[in-house]
Protein backbone atom coordinates (compact mmCIF):
# COMPACT_ATOMS: atom_id res chain seq x y z
CA UNK A 1 0.00 0.00 0.00
CA UNK A 2 1.60 3.69 -1.21
CA UNK A 3 0.77 5.48 1.74
CA UNK A 4 2.21 8.67 0.18
CA UNK A 5 -0.59 9.50 -2.44
CA UNK A 6 -1.50 12.35 -1.00
CA UNK A 7 1.66 13.67 0.74
CA UNK A 8 4.71 13.95 -1.01
CA UNK A 9 8.20 12.83 1.28
CA UNK A 10 9.27 16.07 1.03
CA UNK A 11 5.67 17.45 3.14
CA UNK A 12 6.42 14.33 5.39
CA UNK A 13 9.66 15.21 6.36
CA UNK A 14 9.22 18.65 7.07
CA UNK A 15 6.44 17.71 9.29
CA UNK A 16 8.26 15.54 11.30
CA UNK A 17 10.75 18.13 11.48
CA UNK A 18 8.77 20.88 12.15
CA UNK A 19 7.24 18.78 14.88
CA UNK A 20 3.99 18.03 13.38
CA UNK A 21 4.39 14.66 14.42
CA UNK A 22 0.43 13.80 13.71
CA UNK A 23 1.64 14.37 10.12
CA UNK A 24 4.69 12.35 10.01
CA UNK A 25 3.08 9.37 12.22
CA UNK A 26 1.61 7.62 10.16
CA UNK A 27 4.23 7.29 7.50
CA UNK A 28 6.56 5.51 9.71
CA UNK A 29 7.62 2.33 8.67
CA UNK A 30 7.17 -0.13 11.60
CA UNK A 31 11.00 -1.22 11.51
CA UNK A 32 12.29 2.76 11.63
CA UNK A 33 15.32 3.75 12.84
CA UNK A 34 15.53 6.65 14.25
CA UNK A 35 19.36 8.03 15.07
CA UNK A 36 19.70 11.29 17.40
CA UNK A 37 23.71 11.33 16.59
CA UNK A 38 25.60 10.82 20.04
CA UNK A 39 22.75 9.21 21.74
CA UNK A 40 21.70 5.13 20.84
CA UNK A 41 19.23 4.46 18.30
CA UNK A 42 15.40 4.06 18.99
CA UNK A 43 14.54 1.13 16.71
CA UNK A 44 11.43 0.42 16.13
CA UNK A 45 8.08 2.44 15.31
CA UNK A 46 6.85 2.17 18.94
CA UNK A 47 10.29 3.62 20.12
CA UNK A 48 9.82 6.50 17.54
CA UNK A 49 6.46 6.50 18.78
CA UNK A 50 7.16 7.22 22.59
CA UNK A 51 10.12 9.22 22.06
CA UNK A 52 7.64 12.24 19.45
CA UNK A 53 5.18 11.65 21.76
CA UNK A 54 7.61 13.01 24.78
CA UNK A 55 8.82 15.82 22.42
CA UNK A 56 5.47 16.81 21.68
CA UNK A 57 4.43 17.17 25.48
CA UNK A 58 7.70 19.13 25.97
CA UNK A 59 7.19 21.13 23.12
CA UNK A 60 3.68 22.30 24.44
CA UNK A 61 5.20 24.50 26.42
CA UNK A 62 7.37 26.21 24.43
CA UNK A 63 7.19 28.88 21.41
CA UNK A 64 9.00 27.99 18.44
CA UNK A 65 10.22 29.80 15.95
CA UNK A 66 11.83 28.61 13.06
CA UNK A 67 14.52 30.97 11.46
CA UNK A 68 16.00 29.02 8.43
CA UNK A 69 13.81 25.61 7.28
CA UNK A 70 14.84 24.40 4.24
CA UNK A 71 14.95 20.90 2.57
CA UNK A 72 16.54 19.04 -0.23
CA UNK A 73 14.86 15.96 -1.75
CA UNK A 74 16.73 13.05 -3.73
CA UNK A 75 15.25 10.11 -5.14
CA UNK A 76 15.08 8.12 -1.56
CA UNK A 77 15.92 10.44 0.77
CA UNK A 78 15.11 14.01 1.73
CA UNK A 79 17.27 15.96 4.13
CA UNK A 80 16.03 19.11 6.01
CA UNK A 81 18.26 21.86 7.43
CA UNK A 82 16.66 24.25 10.35
CA UNK A 83 17.85 26.74 13.01
CA UNK A 84 15.24 27.20 15.31
CA UNK A 85 14.83 29.41 18.52
CA UNK A 86 12.41 28.24 21.54
CA UNK A 87 11.39 30.11 23.98
CA UNK A 88 9.99 28.58 27.35
CA UNK A 89 7.24 29.91 29.41
CA UNK A 90 10.18 31.74 31.44
CA UNK A 91 10.92 33.65 28.55
CA UNK A 92 14.33 31.35 28.56
CA UNK A 93 15.60 30.97 24.77
CA UNK A 94 17.69 28.58 23.06
CA UNK A 95 18.88 28.47 19.78
CA UNK A 96 18.80 25.19 17.84
CA UNK A 97 20.72 24.14 14.34
CA UNK A 98 19.57 20.57 13.32
CA UNK A 99 20.24 18.42 10.12
CA UNK A 100 17.62 15.74 9.47
CA UNK A 101 18.01 13.06 6.96
CA UNK A 102 15.64 10.71 6.13
CA UNK A 103 15.34 7.62 4.32
CA UNK A 104 11.92 6.33 2.45
CA UNK A 105 11.12 2.91 1.32
CA UNK A 106 9.39 2.21 -1.86
CA UNK A 107 5.79 2.98 -0.18
CA UNK A 108 6.33 6.16 0.93
CA UNK A 109 7.19 5.41 4.76
CA UNK A 110 10.37 6.86 6.39
CA UNK A 111 13.06 3.76 7.35
CA UNK A 112 15.52 5.83 8.73
CA UNK A 113 15.99 9.06 10.31
CA UNK A 114 19.79 10.45 11.28
CA UNK A 115 19.41 13.81 13.23
CA UNK A 116 22.59 16.37 13.85
CA UNK A 117 21.70 19.16 16.33
CA UNK A 118 23.54 21.57 18.27
CA UNK A 119 22.57 23.96 20.58
CA UNK A 120 23.84 27.29 19.72
CA UNK A 121 24.88 30.33 21.71
CA UNK A 122 22.17 33.02 22.42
Amino acid sequence: MDVATDITTEKIARAFSSHRFDLALPHLADDIVWTVVGTPPMIGRKAVKKAIERTAKDLSRVTTEFQRFRSVVGEESVVVDSLARYTDGDGDVSIVASCDIYDFADDGRITEIVSYTIELPS
